[in-house]
């Protein structure tokens, strides 16, 4: 079962800032010959080019986010049986007539695979905040915590010939191909992230470059436009209420 994907506060602010620059655009078209600036950037073509460019950024983070997010639900649905199935490979082996010291071991692999996410700081935090790179190298950390262990578990199994349980999903090779598949949505999700965060850059240096972002160029129409008509004409007042913001994160 894959979890719905829903728009945070501040995509729906991009898009609003997108929305609002559109609406600029058409009451600067409106204003016919008169608007006329000096400045390249503030033309109607250039203009139009700028708001074509910010709402291509911004379907182009949709569309990363959504693949993020199903690479999260594929990894935490590979992921999900691991520790049942870590306790059931430990109590297998403890039976298999394998040394002390090797069941010593595995004990002690098992116990640190059950506790590499057990504390609520670190239980899948990318589900709640997929945007934060703090976050995001947090949960990383923890799932490549639990490949690592898991593969040792598999090893300390290798290693000792006398575990050759008769249940399918506890032999090693089907644990072989079970650690194949994490590392795999491991991979995948890191991947996908990767491309998430590079278009939240592109996104943000398009609408928010201090110089020649989206909400920059903005101000610099009303400023122009307030020059032309002056602060109390009705033009100005058309345009001075539509609101930008600065968005941070996601």
């Amino acid at each position: 079962m894959t979890t719905p994907i829903k728009k945070s506060v501040s995509e729906t602010g991009h898009a609003k800032n997108v929305a609002n620059f559109q609406s600029l655009i058409s009451f600067c078209s409106g204003f016919g010959a008169v608007y006329n600036p000096s400045k390249e950037s503030l033309k109607i073509p250039q203009l139009q080019s700028l708001l074509q460019s910010a709402q291509d950024k911004i379907n182009s983070t949709i569309t990363q986010k959504t693949s993020f997010d199903n690479a999260t639900n594929s990894r935490r649905n590979a992921f999900a049986d691991l520790k049942p199935l870590s306790t059931k490979i430990t109590n297998a082996f403890a039976v298999s007539g394998a040394e002390q010291l090797g069941i010593s071991n595995m004990k002690s692999m098992n116990k640190k695979l059950q506790g590499t996410t057990s504390r609520k700081a670190s239980a899948t935090p990318e589900d709640s905040q997929p945007d934060t790179g703090k976050t995001i190298s947090t949960s990383q950390q923890s799932y490549d915590k639990m490949v690592e262990h898991f593969s040792s578990i598999i090893e300390i199994l290798i290693q000792n010939p006398s575990y050759n349980p008769n249940e399918n999903d506890l032999k090693v090779t089907s644990l072989q191909d079970k650690l194949s598949d994490m590392q795999t949505k491991n991979s995948e999700l890191i991947d996908a992230y990767t491309q998430y965060s590079n278009a939240m850059l592109e996104r943000n240096q398009t609408l928010y470059n201090p110089l020649s972002g989206l909400v920059q160029t903005s101000k610099e129409i009303k400023q122009y436009v307030k020059s032309i008509f002056g602060a109390s004409s009705p033009q100005f007042k058309q345009i001075n209420g539509i609101e930008f913001k600065v968005i941070k994160g996601g």
